[in-house]
């Protein structure tokens, strides 16, 4: 015996079905974005919402290891890629030795001027060597050095932290480059190896 149903109620069932079939996809799709989300190779956990770090702020080398702006490059560089006449202006001689420099030599017309820091760091060598005149060394970080030579009145010592900026002493002179009078040499040391480091003021390590 067939059983007859009204209109108001085939409404209904059928309401009720369609409502019933849009919850089941919601909750399938909103599963399904949950599981790709913490998959394996994703970078977070949504439901944790833990963010990734931030990286860290590198350094940025100041100006020069000076303030003055008369200060002069009176010895480059040696760099194996330069003309020949700019590695012989980059050359020292000395006691009929040829030796190519690792750094660069800065002058203020026979006058003193402050060599600073720059980079904060450590002061990791504080030395007097008859040949290359006083010396500091300081450690930056794991990669990165940076040598001051020909220095004198030296303000810090081994062990002292130092920050950017920082007096560390004045120019001065030494046997090895006495020809260029009063001066300072800069050398920079990354990763055990010696840079120009004209090519790194105002750049990011």
């Amino acid at each position: 015996m067939k059983k007859y149903f009204t209109k108001p109620v085939v409404y209904s069932l059928y309401g009720t079905c369609v409502f019933l079939l849009m919850i089941g996809l919601v909750v399938l799709a909103k599963n399904e974005k949950v599981a790709t989300l913490k998959g394996p190779n994703h970078a977070y956990d949504v439901l944790n919402q833990v963010s990734l770090p931030v990286s860290k702020e590198t350094d940025v080398i100041i100006g020069r290891p000076y303030l003055e702006s008369a200060v002069k490059v009176v010895q480059d560089f040696y760099d194996y890629q330069a003309g020949e006449e700019d590695q012989q202006k980059s050359i020292i001689y000395y006691e009929d030795t040829y030796i190519q420099n690792t750094g660069v030599s800065y002058a203020l017309d026979g006058e003193t001027f402050n060599a600073l820091a720059v980079l904060d760091g450590e002061v990791v060598e504080v030395k007097e060597d008859p040949l290359l005149g006083n010396s500091v060394t300081i450690k930056h970080s794991s990669s990165v050095k940076t040598v001051y030579q020909s220095i004198t009145d030296i303000e810090v010592k081994e062990g002292d932290t130092v920050t950017k900026g920082m007096i560390i002493g004045k120019s001065g002179t030494s046997n090895i480059s006495s020809d260029l009078g009063v001066h300072l040499y800069f050398e920079l040391i990354i990763d055990n190896i010696s840079v120009n480091p004209e090519e790194y003021y105002n750049k990011t390590l």
